[in-house]
C-alpha cells in the first residue's frame, strides 16, 4: 500500500508499520501517550493505518490482539507519563525551550487540563500533542491516582482500540483503498481541528482584554474619559 508522505518519511505509518511492525506501533503509541519526546509522532493516523493493514491481511496479527496490545501500550504511556509529572513537579514549566521541548505545549496542555478536569485525560487522547502532556500535567498537579487510573482506562481503550477499529471497519471498502492517501490526510487535518479552534478562541480572547487607548486629552489631565463626563454631566 502506497501512502501519501504527511512529513518525513520516517514518520509515514506505512513505512513505519513495514519497517518496525507492531512491536514499533506499540513503541510509538507508548512515546506519544506520555512521553515528552512523543509529541510529533503520527498516533492517529498510525492506528488507523494498523486497522487497516490487519484487515486486509497485510499485518498477519488477529485484530483483537492488535487492539488489546495498542490499548495497553496507551495506557502504560500515560502511567508513565504520570510518574514523570508527579516527580518533577513544577519544575517542569521553568524547564527550558529546547529542538523537542516547547514550554508553550506544557501550558496549552495545562490549560486544557484545568478547564476539563479529570475528563481531559480522555478528551485528550484525540488531540495531537495535547495527549502526550496531559498525563504529565495530571501528575505534576497530583490528580488522585484511582481517578486517574480509571479515565486513563477509558481514554486509552477509546482511542486506542477505536480509531485502530475504525481502520479495520473502513479496511473492507474500496473507497478507502483507492483514497487511502485523502483519507489519512483528512484524519491529520480532523485532529488538528481542536488545535486550530482553541488557538483561534485565546487568541480573540486576548484580543477582547486589552485595554481601549485613551484621548490624548485624557492622558495629558491624567483623568479617564467616563470620570470626566462624569463630571460635567454634574454641572
Amino acid at each position: 500500500m502506497n501512502t501519501l508522505a504527511l512529513g518525513p518519511q520516517w514518520l509515514d505509518p506505512d513505512y513505519l508499520i513495514a519497517t518496525f511492525g507492531l512491536a514499533g506501533v506499540l513503541v510509538i503509541v507508548f512515546a506519544e501517550s506520555g512521553l515528552l519526546i512523543g509529541f510529533f509522532l503520527p498516533g492517529d493516523s498510525l492506528l488507523f493505518t494498523t486497522g487497516l493493514l490487519v484487515t486486509t491481511n497485510q499485518l498477519d496479527r488477529p485484530l483483537w490482539l492488535v487492539c488489546s496490545l495498542v490499548v495497553l501500550a496507551a495506557v502504560l504511556g500515560d502511567q508513565a507519563g504520570y510518574l514523570f509529572g508527579r516527580k518533577v513537579g513544577p519544575s517542569l514549566f521553568k524547564r527550558p525551550d529546547s529542538r523537542l521541548f516547547k514550554q508553550e505545549n506544557v501550558e496549552k496542555a495545562h490549560a486544557f487540563f484545568e478547564k476539563h478536569g479529570p475528563k481531559s485525560l480522555i478528551l485528550a487522547r484525540f488531540v495531537p500533542i495535547v495527549r502526550t502532556f496531559t498525563p504529565i500535567i495530571a501528575g505534576v498537579s497530583r490528580m488522585n491516582y484511582r481517578s486517574f487510573i480509571t479515565f486513563n482506562l477509558i481514554g486509552g481503550a477509546l482511542w486506542g482500540a477505536g480509531v485502530t477499529l475504525l481502520g479495520a471497519s473502513l479496511g473492507n471498502i474500496a473507497f478507502v483503498h483507492k483514497h487511502i492517501e485523502l483519507i489519512l490526510v483528512a484524519i491529520v487535518l480532523v485532529s488538528v481541528v481542536p488545535i486550530a479552534i482553541e488557538y483561534l478562541r485565546a487568541r480573540g480572547k486576548a484580543k477582547n482584554e486589552q485595554p481601549a487607548p485613551s484621548h490624548p486629552a485624557d492622558r495629558a489631565h491624567g483623568t479617564a474619559p467616563d470620570t470626566r463626563r462624569g463630571r460635567h454631566a454634574k454641572r
